[in-house]
């Protein structure tokens, strides 16, 4: 069966790992997820990810951030733009995520980036997930 939402499985499947205090998790690969795992590891609350080939469509190990009593770095993350109900905004629409400690994850015309690199290049977009 085809699965109708990649990007809210990969989250769903980030939460679930982070809750159960796994170190790394496994999942199918695909270019857009791979972006938002690189903004995650670039706004540190992911240490490290890669991608690996096989006979389909290729693997993502994610490797998890705990604090040193090992609670997750991720307390929250959300879909926010769902393929039955997409949510676009303007550039001066860009969602603060807990006024500026949470990212918000947009998907642009020049790609997928951080609500606050689209606010400074003038860009709105759809808001995919945010996280804090």
């Amino acid at each position: 069966m085809a699965m109708t939402d990649p990007i809210a499985d990969m989250l769903t499947r980030i939460r679930n790992a982070m809750k159960a205090k796994h170190q790394k998790l496994v999942m199918p690969a695909s270019k857009l997820k791979a972006e938002v795992l690189q903004i995650l590891k670039a706004e540190h609350f992911i240490k490290d990810f890669e991608s690996k080939k096989d006979n389909k469509q290729g693997i993502l190990i994610v490797k998890l951030e705990y604090t040193g009593d090992r609670v997750g770095v991720i307390s929250n993350i959300k879909r926010v733009s769902k393929p039955g109900c997409r949510v676009y905004v303007g550039k001066d629409e860009i969602p603060k995520v807990l006024n500026g400690i949470g990212v918000a994850v947009l998907s642009t015309s020049q790609g997928v980036m951080t609500g606050k690199k689209a606010a400074e290049l003038g860009i709105g977009g759809e808001v995919l997930c945010t996280i804090y």
